[in-house]
């Protein structure tokens, strides 16, 4: 293969890739009912707040499936664009012309790469606020810092087929097909998924997230970080070290449950439910 044709296949490839991450980066679930009071939600957001989305895309169900969560994305809060101090994300404010009101999210997507989002993209769909506990200003603005470093660097499509490959038995597979997830020092680990880019953010301040934890030899609890591309966005959920922080779509109103309009009490029902023979 002369050198023409190598760079020939390698712009084909790369053109390849970007319409199969478009493939899978597209909704195919229809949008949910409002489970979450938004405007709350957005009212109450902390800088380095991870924000979990329950995504409709293809590459949605595919992590769900994989992690057993309904959970497939993670982003991270900025803060509102003016408040914002760091160069790299500011050029790109500037660029995007947003205004100082813009509360500004740093997520790492398919097709995309690292980048800067409005929180209001995710209007209507299923939120959920995990808060790190404790953390220190100092330590969250070293978070910020290290995320936003990563700013415009490229998603990590490898990871994604590494996760589809556990579908198969590992055995059954060709060696050089075959899940690189858990080698170590695997793969370009400039580029990123949503959750291990946060996952490292975290760690390069010893956070935990899920952390493997043994005796020391005096009988002390010795924390081991994991390996930051084994973080799923469900392990922030999971985290005793994340609070949970949930607005749901009804907010206070939900003190009144008895008075809420169920399907049975709709004009429509010509008839009340069956019995089950519970009482």
């Amino acid at each position: 293969m002369n050198e023409g044709d190598r760079y020939s296949w390698a712009g084909a490839r790369r053109r390849l890739m970007r319409w199969f991450g478009r493939w899978l980066a597209q909704d195919v679930q229809p949008r949910p009912a409002p489970r979450t009071d938004f405007d709350r939600l957005c009212e109450h957001l902390r800088p380095a707040d991870v924000l979990l989305v329950e995504g409709r895309s293809r590459v949605s169900g595919v992590i769900q499936s994989v992690t057993l969560s309904s959970w497939s994305h993670a982003a991270i809060y900025l803060g509102r664009a003016g408040d914002i101090e760091d160069d790299t994300a500011r050029a790109a404010i500037r660029r995007a012309g947003w205004v100082e009101a813009t509360q500004l999210l740093l997520e790492a997507e398919m097709g995309e790469g690292v980048h800067l989002t409005p929180v209001a993209r995710y209007r209507g769909e299923h939120l959920r606020i995990c808060r790190p506990r404790d953390l220190t200003a100092t330590d969250r603005a070293a978070v910020l810092r290290y995320v936003c470093a990563r700013l415009d660097t490229p998603y990590d499509t490898r990871q994604i087929f590494d996760l589809l490959r556990f579908f198969y038995p590992y055995g059954l597979l060709p060696r050089h097909w075959r899940s690189t997830l858990f080698e170590a020092g695997h793969g370009d680990m400039v580029r990123a998924i949503c959750s291990t880019l946060l996952a490292n953010a975290f760690a390069s301040v010893r956070y935990p997230i899920l952390p493997t934890i043994h005796r020391g030899p005096d009988g002390e609890m010795i924390f081991h970080q994991r390996n930051g591309r084994l973080i799923t966005p469900r392990d922030f959920d999971y985290s005793p070290y994340f609070e949970i922080v949930k607005y749901p779509f009804f907010g206070d109103d939900v003190e009144r449950y008895r008075e809420l309009t169920w399907d049975d009490d709709a004009p429509s029902a010509s008839r009340p439910l069956r019995r089950t023979g519970l009482k």
